[in-house]
């Protein structure tokens, strides 16, 4: 099997949205920010995206 990739399409999601808060270590948050800058979406648009492919792809073992 390949390795899963991050492919960035247009927003899913236009409905209401929330503010949350978030704690992420340093690191993580330089590489969001490159991420961002190199794919040509803010910050916030990365982390979405990021957590939507989590939810689609997560495996909860009991």
């Amino acid at each position: 099997m390949g390795e899963k990739k991050l492919i960035i399409h247009p927003q899913k999601y236009t409905s209401e949205s929330k503010v949350i808060s978030m704690r992420l270590p340093t690191d993580m948050l330089m590489e969001l920010d490159r991420v961002a800058k190199e794919a040509g979406r803010t910050r916030n648009e990365i982390m979405q995206l990021s957590l939507e492919f989590a939810l689609e792809n997560m495996v909860i073992e009991e």
